[in-house]
């Protein structure tokens, strides 16, 4: 069965109808990367799976690409909707922890894993796919714990660092053991081992700080 948009006697479908359109197509797209990964999912694929001409894909997304990008737009967008606020007037430890639960919980879902294990696989054949998924804002919780981070250095809570960096090494040490597991590589962790899990990291962060401190101080 079709479902293209419903149309005014002219023949354009109403701007309403557009827009569910566009939904559906993203939904199938979306269904369809993640499950058969990006080589796989075809144009011609999804636009039989919502009963619409190929057309109608192409004369909203350029191809496959940009389609791809659309598709990650969207998550990017609805994970940084699920973060909520991290806040930076408490300590760095209890914003680290907020910041830590909330990005867990996004990195930890079924999407999320699939999408990881999409781009492992997958960007050796289409390089282009890392950088689709950078633009598409996937450095947007890079950019939020070095906000953190510069926050604490203002009030003289850290030394000097360079926090894009710091940041992303943050990022490491909380997700790379949850997500490797959740991937099927070890027993995937239960909630109180995330938590464990969670505590090590932000004390090994800190800790780590803290040396850069006391080797400022010294030299």
């Amino acid at each position: 069965m079709r479902t293209d948009a419903p149309r005014r006697s002219g023949g354009r479908p109403t701007a309403q109808a557009a827009v569910q359109l566009e939904i559906a197509i993203l939904d199938e797209a979306t269904r369809a990367f993640l499950a058969d990964g990006y080589a796989a999912t075809t144009i011609e694929a999804i636009a039989r799976a919502r009963g619409v001409a190929k057309r109608t894909i192409y004369a909203r997304w350029s191809g496959k690409p940009a389609l791809f990008r659309a598709v990650l737009e969207r998550l990017m967008q609805r994970w940084m909707s699920m973060t909520g606020e991290w806040g930076d007037g408490d300590s760095l430890e209890a914003a680290l922890t907020a910041a830590a639960d909330a990005i867990l919980a996004v990195a930890l879902t079924p999407e999320a894993i699939a999408l990881h294990r999409l781009i492992i696989a997958e960007s050796g054949r289409f390089p282009e796919l890392p950088l689709l998924l950078q633009q598409a804002g996937a450095n947007e919780g890079v950019l939020r714990i070095a906000a953190l981070l510069d926050h604490a250095v203002a009030r003289g809570g850290l030394p000097a660092i360079d926090s894009a960096v710091a940041a992303e090494q943050f990022l490491h040490l909380l997700l790379v053991g949850p997500q490797r597991r959740a991937m099927g590589l070890g027993r995937p962790f239960d909630r109180q081992a995330i938590t464990v899990w969670r505590n090590k990291a932000i004390t090994l962060f800190l800790s780590g700080i803290s040396g850069l401190r006391l080797l400022t101080n010294t030299e």
